[in-house]
């Protein structure tokens, strides 16, 4: 876990309600939709922000990539990802 990291494991991401979340069948990708224009995610930044529903700990959202991608040293990459979706401003965490 990187020290003074934006989110808590106990803490409930979701996705900032300006952003709209959504899968494009055309685009074969997640996008992130706002009124200034489109995000298209690829596939790790997608399946990282489909679990930032604000139900599930950023420990559930962990848990869950690593068992989806059947891999056991993510959490750095996850961290980062959300610092940076945080600093922009995709991500919140729920209050």
């Amino acid at each position: 876990m990187l020290e003074n990291a934006p989110i808590g494991l106990n803490d409930r991401p979701e996705i900032n309600p300006l952003f709209l979340f959504r899968w494009e069948e055309k685009e074969q990708a997640y996008l992130l939709l706002y009124p200034e224009g489109i995000i298209k995610l690829n596939d790790s930044a997608g399946n990282i922000l489909k679990l930032c529903t604000g139900e599930k700990t950023f420990e559930e959202v962990i848990s869950e990539l690593k068992n989806l991608f059947d891999v056991e040293e993510l959490e750095d990459d996850i961290y980062s990802f959300m610092e940076v979706a945080i600093g922009k401003g995709w991500v919140r965490v729920k209050s």
